[in-house]
C-alpha cells in the first residue's frame, strides 16, 4: 500500500477516538487529549513526536555481526517509507514533521537489534523502490506487500499479515458478498498498490462474466478519499485493514463492509521489510524479526498500535507473494 505526503496529518487524526476492533459498524467513545488518543476501551495511542512509549531493545551481537560491513561502518540503518500511509501504520505526529507509527517502530526495533542508529526517510511510493535500487537506502518498511513481481528485484522478510478492507459510508444500503457485489459501483483505491491490482482483476472477472465493470477512482491523499466517502462520491474505498479500522471507528462516518487477504483468494498475503535483492542484508533482518517474535518485543509493538489481527507467528524470507498480473 502507499499514499504520498498530505502535509495535513492532523486532519486524519482530529476525530480520533476508537476501539480498534474489526466491526461492521462504526464505533465511538474515547477522545483526543493533547498528544494522545484514548480509546473507548482505555487504549492510548501516542501521537507525539517524542514517542516516549516506543518499544526499544538491546543489540544482539550474533545477529548484528551478519549486517554487511559497509552498513556497520556507517553505523546507521537507512529506512524509507511512504510519506503517510495513515494511522496507525505511518503518519505525521502532532508536530506535522515527525513520522511515527507501527512501521517506524518496527524499523527502530530492527535497528536496535542490529546495533545501528536509525535514519527515517519518506518518499512517494514509486521513489521508495528507486532508492532501494540505487542503494541510497537499506530497507523499505511501509506496509509493503510481498508480490511475485517484486521478488524478482527485492528480498523480503515478513512481519505482518496483509489484510485489506472495503470501507463504505456508514449509511450504505448494500452489502458485500464477493467481487460481483462491486459490479457497477464506484470504488476508490491508491494507484500502484496491490489493492489496485486486486480491484482491476475483480473488475476484469466481472466483465468477462457479462457484469458491469467496477468504476475505479484513484486517490493520492487519505484526506481526499475520506471526504469522498463522507460525501458519497464513491461507494467504497479498498485499502489497508488497520487504516480502515482506525478511520471508520474514529470518524463515525464509515464502516467496514468486508475484509480480505491482500492477495484475494489466492493466498494469505504478507507485509514485509524489503531490501535490494542479494545485497546481504535480508538474513540479518529476518533473524532480528525472529528474535523479536521469540522474546515478546514484537508483540509489544503489535499491541501498542492495535494490530493484533495482523500479527504473524514467525518471519519468513521471500514467501509466496501476490501473483503476477496476467497479460
Amino acid at each position: 500500500m502507499r499514499y504520498p505526503r498530505t502535509g495535513r496529518c492532523r486532519t486524519a487524526l482530529a476525530a480520533a477516538s476508537t476501539t480498534l476492533v474489526l466491526a461492521a459498524t462504526a464505533c465511538g467513545g474515547g477522545g483526543e487529549i493533547g498528544n494522545e488518543v484514548r480509546t473507548a476501551d482505555g487504549h492510548v495511542f501516542d501521537l507525539s513526536p517524542e514517542q516516549s512509549s516506543r518499544v526499544r531493545t538491546e543489540k544482539v551481537d550474533s545477529i548484528a555481526a551478519q549486517v554487511p560491513q559497509h552498513i556497520r561502518d556507517r553505523g546507521t540503518l537507512v529506512v524509507t517509507g511512504s510519506s503517510t500511509t495513515g494511522p496507525p501504520l505511518r503518519f505525521y505526529a502532532t508536530d506535522d514533521r515527525t513520522i511515527v507509527g507501527s512501521e517506524v517502530d518496527f524499523a527502530y526495533l530492527l535497528a536496535d537489534i542490529l546495533g545501528l542508529g536509525l535514519e527515517v526517510r519518506a518518499a512517494d511510493w514509486s521513489q521508495n523502490f528507486v532508492q532501494l535500487d540505487s542503494g541510497e537506502v537499506d530497507a523499505f518498511i511501509s506496509n509493503v506487500t510481498v508480490t511475485e513481481e517484486r521478488k524478482e528485484k527485492y528480498d523480503f522478510a515478513t512481519y505482518r499479515l496483509d489484510n485489506i478492507a472495503l470501507e463504505v459510508p456508514i449509511d450504505a444500503d448494500w452489502t458485500y458478498t464477493d467481487r460481483k457485489s462491486l459490479a457497477g459501483k464506484r470504488i476508490g483505491v491508491g494507484s500502484g498498490t496491490n489493492q489496485e491490482q486486486l480491484l482491476v482483476e475483480w473488475s476484469d472477472s466481472n466483465t468477462a462474466e457479462g457484469l458491469p465493470a467496477i468504476d475505479i477512482a484513484y486517490y493520492q491523499q487519505t484526506t481526499d478519499y475520506y471526504l469522498a466517502l463522507s460525501a458519497h462520491r464513491i461507494d467504497g474505498f479498498l485499502g489497508p485493514n488497520p487504516v480502515a479500522v482506525y478511520h471508520c471507528a474514529t470518524s463515525g462516518e464509515t464502516k467496514i463492509a468486508a475484509t480480505v487477504s491482500g492477495a484475494g483468494d489466492a493466498l494469505q498475503a504478507e507485509i514485509a521489510v524489503a531490501t535490494k535483492k542479494d545485497n546481504g542484508l535480508i538474513g540479518a533482518v529476518h533473524q532480528a524479526l525472529q528474535y523479536a517474535v521469540g522474546n515478546g518485543i514484537y508483540q509489544r509493538v503489535i499491541d501498542r498500535w492495535g494490530l493484533q489481527s495482523e500479527a504473524v507467528p514467525q518471519s519468513r524470507i521471500n514467501p509466496p507473494g501476490l501473483p503476477k498480473q496476467q497479460g
